[in-house]
């Protein structure tokens, strides 16, 4: 490959992907973060977005220097030389991506670990969904109920939600975390609010 075509690879590259990185930042994807969770939720987004604005550019480049420079007429319609695999090339394309996807699963896996993991003495709060309304009942004598969920700033809170009827999903797209209530069956939502 001449030096000239290098070159105009990695421009094509360079504007792909800062094309790709100009919406990825302008657009807002994600709410306004309010828990802890949340803020690793969109580490692990961010991450991601990385690696794939790197792909993508790569990917980018390669179309359009083949599109820009292995044109041929209409009227030919001779088949291209024969090639063999190229056993290396083949290595560094399977290994690449297998690299990126084993990173990803690695962050995304601590990031869920750490989101589950409520810390000592959170504030243990239990959910009940029916349909139409929810039910939150908070720790202490007198077993306060409320239809409105409060939770303090900067302390940890395990909701236990349980479900009377069908399954209701519990959502604050600020916490950055869903969970179902399923008849029957207890689930678990830790939240560390921090505003």
């Amino acid at each position: 490959m001449r030096r000239g075509s290098i070159v105009r690879i990695t421009i094509y590259g360079v504007l792909a992907g800062a094309l790709a990185s100009l919406v990825a930042v302008l657009v807002p994807w994600l709410p306004t973060s309010a828990s802890e969770e949340m803020d690793r939720i969109e580490f692990t987004y961010w991450f991601t977005t990385v690696i794939c604005i790197g792909v993508f550019a790569v990917v980018a480049a390669a179309i359009v220097y083949s599109i820009l420079n292995f044109r041929v007429h209409p009227e030919d319609d001779t088949d291209g030389p024969p090639i063999h695999g190229h056993t290396g090339l083949e290595i560094v394309w399977t290994a690449i991506p297998a690299v990126l996807v084993t990173a990803i699963s690695i962050v995304s896996a601590i990031v869920l670990a750490k989101n589950d993991d409520a810390g000592p003495n959170p504030i243990r709060i239990a959910v009940t969904a029916q349909q139409f309304a929810w039910r939150f009942e908070y720790p202490g004598d007198s077993k306060f109920t409320s239809g409105q969920l409060v939770l303090p700033v900067n302390k940890a809170a395990k909701l236990t939600l349980h479900s009377l009827d069908v399954i209701h999903s519990f959502w604050v797209p600020e916490f950055g975390q869903k969970s179902d209530a399923v008849p029957g069956v207890e689930t678990t939502l830790v939240i560390t609010p921090n505003r």
